[in-house]
């Protein structure tokens, strides 16, 4: 059973957690209906995303048992057969699918979109530099649209911008993480690093850390935005944001652990209080 919920990996469920900013920052987070189909979505689209990954760890076997982590994944190891692994797979799939053209077909599209990004991420596009990490982002815009669609509520050109840029953010750490494990016994297990380096990475994630501060900053003192939540007090939400991502560099650049972004939200406690701290903030604000 423990091998089957590696295979999952449900506590990369908290990547979905996005589908339901909409609701949030639209300030129905407490509307019933709306609320319960957009955890419908969030359950759709986790299953998709559990079939993602059997893809990937399927594709992916031979390169993973090289990796000094990866090798311990359930396919790697031989501690679950391939035929298995892939008939659960289109189980997830239709199951996820199935839910999805039951809340309306524009989430269904989207839904497609998440897996046709995945399905040429995992065969080709993970190889090219820069591309990988922007099609890993564009996944975080994705589930943002699930929530919209689903929840009727338009998001705002800020919201999109700042989730693409904090996930390119992410995604640069977790290739940081990749490049020093080959710094430190020479094994390669990336293709694509051969397009980094370290000092690439740190500029690139200074840069992007640097722009989702100034840009959530501009988004919490815009006139629209201001009027439309009804409040002049979010600048004080920056404080938390700030945090967040000055803990997130220490964990990359001091601790060098920054391969794992959802288990380093899990185990963090600081940028687990500084989450909390934005979100009780902005929700006293908003609501």
């Amino acid at each position: 059973m423990r091998s089957y919920i590696t295979l999952l990996r449900p506590y990369q469920y908290v990547k979905n957690l996005f589908i339901f900013l909409p609701l949030f920052f639209g300030q129905k987070i407490f509307e019933i209906d709306l609320l319960s189909k957009t955890f419908v979505a969030f359950v759709a689209f986790s299953l998709i995303a559990s079939a993602v990954y059997i893809f990937n760890d399927y594709h992916d076997v031979e390169a993973d048992r090289s990796h000094p982590i990866k090798k311990n994944r359930p396919l790697a190891s031989g501690a679950i057969a391939v035929r298995t692994a892939l008939a659960l797979m289109i189980i997830l799939l239709v199951g996820g699918l199935g839910m999805a053209l039951i809340l309306m077909p524009r989430v269904l599209y989207l839904i497609f979109l998440y897996l046709l990004l995945n399905f040429l991420y995992t065969i080709r596009l993970k190889h090219i530099a820069i591309v990988d990490v922007s099609i890993i982002a564009i996944g975080f815009v994705v589930r943002l649209f699930v929530g919209s669609e689903t929840s009727g509520i338009d998001l705002s050109v800020w919201i999109v911008l700042m989730t693409f840029l904090l996930a390119l953010f992410l995604a640069l750490a977790k290739r940081r993480d990749d490049i020093l494990i080959y710094v430190d016994n020479g094994q390669k297990t990336r293709k694509v690093i051969d397009g980094y380096s370290l000092e690439f990475l740190n500029a690139s994630m200074m840069v992007m850390a640097s722009v989702v501060i100034v840009s959530y900053i501009m988004y919490t003192q815009t006139a629209e935005v201001i009027r439309r939540l009804n409040s002049d007090k979010l600048y004080l939400t920056v404080f938390f944001v700030i945090l967040g991502m000055m803990r997130y560099m220490q964990i990359s650049f001091v601790e060098k652990n920054s391969g794992a972004p959802t288990k380093t939200l899990l185990k963090d406690k600081f940028i687990q209080i500084t989450i909390l701290g934005w979100l009780l903030t902005f929700g006293i604000l908003l609501y």
